[in-house]
């Protein structure tokens, strides 16, 4: 496990600020500026919202030490075992962010794809509405524009938009060949940085073990998502990171929640550098979420899909500049394509005038440019 460490050492490291970029926004609307999406693969809403299950602490799921597990991960309240095991995430939403899909809390987010897996969840993602079509994993690219393209051709975003991924299929997802997005994807080499920081990067990415040929370490995608920051300072920045999911396929619990505590870490980073930087400095929206829910129990944690209850729950939680509704919601009935159009009205702009079927934003976001600003609780 030493390169793994190793790899998440090195995506410390930090770049001099790219100059003669300016930013144009929208702050003084109350706005933001810059938007950061990120989605974390399969995490359930059960460990978003309650921290590690219990149940799962066995050894045929790697858990060779459910004492030692109990007590990296699991507090007298379900409130104090998400906080173990994600951190940075509950501290900004307990800090005036705001999220939903805790199903105790009658709170739901849903998928309305009906299949309940990735490459029909990402497009629902970032094109805001779900896509028949899209019946599998397969590198087809996506005949549909995300959002991340609308914004690209926008003067404003113009070359300012830019996706790091963990999975090898989101080229297609987001369709780099059409809409000219530079996407950097699965195992191929960072080009974005210091070349010495690039260089060693892509010398272990190229020579450590890789455990997925479709999907590589978040270490290296985070790594990559950074570098970009401090070298270009795109103003919308897309990160996906995959491990938990494969993890969880592979049946390692213990894995599963040591990488999702891994990406909690490197969401840490991502904001860090941000409020490091003049460009992103309070001017930026961070909005978190996941691709799909999973099943229950010793076996159906493993798995997701239509034969796997649970797997339509996902959660989502924005902090930042922004937001206009705080908290945790109770009773809210949310769908995962009303994502995109959040993403856009943080930055001041009405996705839904790209396509009627576009969903509208969520609460926690202004639902359209010439509403007033909703009341925060």
């Amino acid at each position: 496990m030493w390169t793994r460490w190793w790899i998440v050492s090195l995506s410390m490291c930090w770049l001099p600020t790219a100059s003669g970029q300016d930013v144009v926004g929208n702050a003084d609307e109350g706005f933001a500026d810059n938007l950061i999406l990120i989605t974390i693969d399969g995490l359930r809403p059960e460990e978003f919202f309650g921290g590690a299950d219990p149940r799962l602490f066995l050894e045929d799921l790697g858990v060779k030490d459910s004492q030692e597990m109990q007590a990296q991960y699991r507090r007298d309240s379900r409130e104090a075992s998400r906080r173990a095991l994600l951190p940075f995430l509950w501290e900004k939403v307990e800090q005036g962010g705001w999220t939903a899909g805790d199903w105790t809390l009658d709170s739901k987010v849903q998928v309305t794809n009906g299949h309940y897996f990735s490459y029909p969840g990402y497009s629902e993602i970032l094109c805001g509405f779900a896509d028949e079509r899209i019946d599998s994993n397969d590198k087809k690219y996506n005949l549909n524009q995300t959002f991340l393209e609308w914004l690209h051709r926008r003067e404003s975003f113009s070359n300012r938009v830019m996706a790091f991924a963990s999975w090898d299929v989101f080229p297609f997802i987001i369709n780099d060949r059409r809409s000219d997005i530079p996407v950097n994807a699965g195992w191929q080499a960072l080009e974005v940085g210091e070349p010495s920081v690039i260089d060693a990067y892509n010398y272990v990415a190229k020579n450590v073990f890789h455990e997925w040929e479709g999907v590589r370490y978040d270490a290296f995608t985070a790594a990559g998502a950074l570098q970009a920051m401090r070298a270009k300072e795109p103003r919308v920045l897309f990160v996906s990171l995959g491990e938990p999911d494969d993890w969880a396929h592979a049946g390692r619990y213990d894995r599963y929640l040591l990488t999702a505590k891994q990406n909690d870490s490197f969401i840490r980073q991502l904001w860090e550098m941000s409020e490091t930087l003049p460009a992103y400095a309070g001017k930026t929206a961070f909005l978190v979420t996941t691709d799909h829910g999973r099943g229950d129990g010793r076996e159906g944690w493993k798995s997701h899909g239509t034969t796997y209850p649970g797997s339509d729950r996902i959660w989502v939680a924005a902090f930042g500049k922004g937001l206009v509704k705080q908290g945790i919601d109770r009773g809210g009935e949310f769908q995962q394509a009303q994502i995109a159009s959040t993403a856009a009205a943080f930055l001041g702009l009405d996705y839904t005038q790209a396509n009627p079927k576009i969903a509208k934003p969520l609460p926690c976001a202004r639902q359209s440019v010439s509403e007033p600003s909703a009341s925060v609780e």
